[in-house]
């Protein structure tokens, strides 16, 4: 399976939401939230700064690549 890097513009729409959820997780308290929110935010940042995204590779794992 080779990788898929992410455009720049994908990228930054990626950082731009894990930004969201972080600043969620924030504000209702870093020991409030179910651990499974840190998950999406964690996955999200790692994808945004690397341009590596386990998602996208999941998915097209899935439904295969057109």
């Amino acid at each position: 399976m080779a990788l898929q890097n992410a455009s720049p513009p994908v990228r930054l729409f990626l950082l731009i939401i894990s930004a969201l959820i972080w600043l969620g997780i924030y504000l209702t308290g870093f020991g409030t939230v179910h651990w499974v929110l840190y998950l999406p935010a964690a996955f999200l940042l790692f994808a945004g700064v690397t341009g590596i995204c386990p998602g996208m590779m999941f998915t097209n794992m899935l439904v295969g690549k057109k």
